[in-house]
């Protein structure tokens, strides 16, 4: 467990059945929702760019990731700048705003140490996170990923480039989802009737078209392909072999220039894996073989039901410090001065057997998992 407590709220796990969404700001001020589920060592999610955080939650084409993804790790996940339940008024869809995005994120859930997986889109970020902060990064997982250098166009490319940018302009806010088809079929070719309906509804509820155009066009300049051998974290990437978005040839790019990358063929046509499909077992064997390290790890700090009964008062202040307030806040609610909020928290640490700059993220989890109050 490795989670910075102060300022900042510190990250708690939650049943798989369920989601905590949050809010936070980034440095240009454009507001950020991001949610929290499932239990273990942290897994961040490094958005696609078509995503809504309560609409994914319910969705026949997504929920399987999140359940067993959440069965594994407790995973913090987050609508991108423009998308979802973050704001849509934003005119700056570069690299560096979505990675400083990532940062304000990672920021607002305490998180010191985590895996992170970078999905489609979202891959660039998670490389580019990697790179930037070596230390943070236990583990990097890419799937569907992109390649770190611009798009470039023949003249036949351009020419269907064109055509799917005026599709999204027209089309993509049209209740009819005539034109949103052409893209679900991309995504999701082997999706049932109702799971494409669904993904159809995704891109009409996930954005507005000038950002879905404005968010195309800076990912296909998204240029770090020199950076990528400057990833230290172990890495796997994992790619359907017959992906129409993102080619197998992207992940052998990436992964041929990522250092010990590992690559995983997937047989699949789809971009989203499906639950009923092969491929989404290999994948969900692979992360959780993958991670298996973190999980380990994350079990030996797991905190058991306390040696000594914890008095009324420490129950009151572990209560309001799962709630994520500070020692400060705590002693108001509860008219303690602050030396004695301390004094009632190392000695909820005591019976609990914790110690070190962990103990208070670790007394939090306990009381979460065992309800101490």
């Amino acid at each position: 467990m490795a989670l910075r407590l102060s300022p900042a709220r510190p990250v708690a796990s939650t049943t798989a059945l369920e989601q905590e969404i949050r809010f936070c700001r980034g440095q240009d001020g454009v507001r950020l929702a991001y949610a929290i589920h499932g239990s273990g060592p942290p897994l961040v999610v490094v958005s696609c760019w078509l995503s809504h955080l309560q609409h994914d939650w319910q969705s026949p084409v997504w929920r399987h990731f999140l359940d067993q993804l959440g069965d594994i790790a407790t995973v913090v996940r987050y609508d991108e700048r423009g998308f979802g339940m973050s704001d849509w008024i934003v005119d700056d869809f570069s690299l560096g705003a979505r990675l400083s995005d990532l940062e304000a994120i990672l920021a607002a859930t305490g998180l010191d140490r985590f895996a992170l997986l970078g999905m489609s889109g979202g891959s660039a970020v998670a490389m580019a996170y990697a790179i930037a902060h070596p230390e943070r990064v236990s583990r990097l997982i890419l799937y569907g990923t992109v390649c770190g250098e611009p798009v470039t166009w023949s003249p036949d490319a351009w020419a269907e480039e064109e055509t799917y940018r005026s599709m999204i302009r027209f089309g993509w806010a049209r209740e009819d989802p005539d034109f949103r088809r052409v893209f679900t079929k991309r995504f999701i070719p082997d999706a049932t009737e109702e799971q494409m309906r669904w993904f159809d509804d995704l891109q009409r509820m996930s954005t507005s078209p000038a950002n879905a155009v404005a968010s195309r066009i800076a990912r296909q300049q998204v240029d770090i392909d020199d950076e990528l051998p400057r990833i230290t974290a172990p890495t796997i990437v994992l790619q359907a072999v017959g992906d129409r978005s993102t080619t197998f040839d992207n992940a052998v790019s990436v992964s041929s220039r990522i250092p010990g990358a590992r690559l995983v063929s997937l047989e699949s046509r789809n971009h989203i894996l499906l639950a009923d499909e092969p491929a989404w077992s290999v994948f969900i064997k692979e992360v959780t073989v993958f991670l298996e390290p973190e999980r380990r790890a994350h079990t030996e700090h797991a905190v058991n039901q306390p040696a000594e009964e914890l008095s009324p008062r420490e129950r009151d202040v572990l209560r309001l410090a799962a709630e994520g307030r500070t020692n400060d806040e705590i002693a108001v609610a509860l008219t303690l001065s602050v030396r004695t909020v301390e004094r009632h928290l190392s000695n909820t640490y005591a019976k609990l057997g914790l110690n070190g700059r962990v103990a208070r993220a670790a007394a939090v989890a306990a009381y979460l998992k065992h309800q101490l109050d």
